[in-house]
């Protein structure tokens, strides 16, 4: 840790104590970039904010009292940044190698991409294909709907968003970044404003780098770079599936005009009954689609985009009572 960083390090925690400590392990110990690390804890129920102020007295913790979804608890996490550069990494991740050198040389030496990811892999060190994606688009959604996208996963014209044409252990520009590990230009993130404070959790990196790219930004994937991800550690399947369907129609709603937005929805509620003709899972999907098909609801008031703590900092705490840790496990 510095008093001088050039990296500032965000991470959100919901219910993942233990992965979030040896994430924080993992990145102290493997990286010779001076760092900061600010954790924003959205009201986990786990001791997690008590257990990582006790492990890390030098990690800033920002415990909230609620839920602020992912970008709203980056942006708060991001107020408080004082590096050259704005690092996000899931907790759910373990670093392979020094990925924050990684990433920071290969942004000195390459700027005009002002934003920049890795690869994410699975336990066997192969791709799990999450660290980019594409930019949504009508055909993409109507080689969803029609399935085409399941059957022929590897065909770049009949799967565009999974982008299976790309070479991840070559790299280069890509459409959109992830924000399991995205390393930006911290200029570029205060002209952005950080995450667009509607979406509570997904499609709010594909929006970030769609406008982004307006701006002339070259997201970028450094294939040398890399995170063993976990995934999904703090949601259930069906849950994921109807978060990031709520990311789907937010983004199309807030990024496209009216028609076209339209008939995007009506393309993914296509998508969905089909494979929900096919599995219990997307069943349950289905049967709550009026919640995802208006999206995520729209902020309301000042606290819609936080940008300071909601609570104190914890800079150092005691161990965590054996009581309270029985009482939310």
């Amino acid at each position: 840790m510095s008093l001088d960083p050039v990296v500032s390090v965000v991470l959100v925690s919901y219910n993942t104590r233990e992965l979030t400590l040896k994430n924080l392990a993992g990145l102290q110990a493997g990286t010779a970039v001076p760092i900061e690390i600010i954790v924003v804890d959205n009201a986990s129920t786990d001791n997690s904010a008590a257990a990582i102020g006790h492990a890390f007295p030098e990690v800033r913790v920002l415990p909230q009292p609620v839920n602020l979804g992912f970008g709203n608890a980056v942006n708060l996490g991001a107020a408080h940044a004082r590096g050259r550069w704005i690092l996000l990494i899931n907790p759910d991740t373990e670093p392979v190698g020094d990925v924050i050198r990684t990433l920071v040389e290969y942004a000195g030496g390459h700027p005009e991409y002002r934003i920049y990811t890795g690869r994410t892999l699975r336990a066997d060190h192969t791709d799990d294909g999450h660290s980019v994606h594409a930019l949504p688009s009508l055909w993409g959604y109507v080689c969803f709907a029609t399935g085409l996208s399941s059957l022929r996963r590897r065909s770049q014209l009949f799967n565009p968003d999974e982008l299976p044409g790309l070479d991840r252990a070559i790299g280069g520009e890509v459409p959109a970044v992830s924000g399991c590990l995205l390393l930006i230009d911290r200029p570029l993130w205060e002209q952005l404003g950080g995450f667009t404070p509607d979406y509570f959790m997904y499609s709010e990196d594909i929006d970030l780098s769609a406008r982004a790219r307006d701006l002339g930004a070259r997201p970028v994937l450094v294939p040398e770079a890399q995170l063993l991800h976990v995934g999904g550690a703090a949601s259930s399947t069906v849950n994921k599936r109807i978060m990031v369907l709520r990311g789907k129609t937010t983004f199309v709603r807030l990024r496209w005009s009216p028609g076209r937005a339209k008939l995007a929805r009506l393309l993914i509620s296509a998508g969905v009954l089909v494979r929900a003709a096919a599995g219990a899972g997307w069943r349950d999907v289905w049967r709550q689609r009026a919640t995802w098909l208006s999206g995520w609801p729209a902020p309301t008031g000042p606290a819609a985009v936080p940008t300071q703590p909601l609570a104190a900092p914890i800079s150092a705490v005691p161990s965590p009572d054996p009581a309270a840790s029985r009482a939310h496990p």
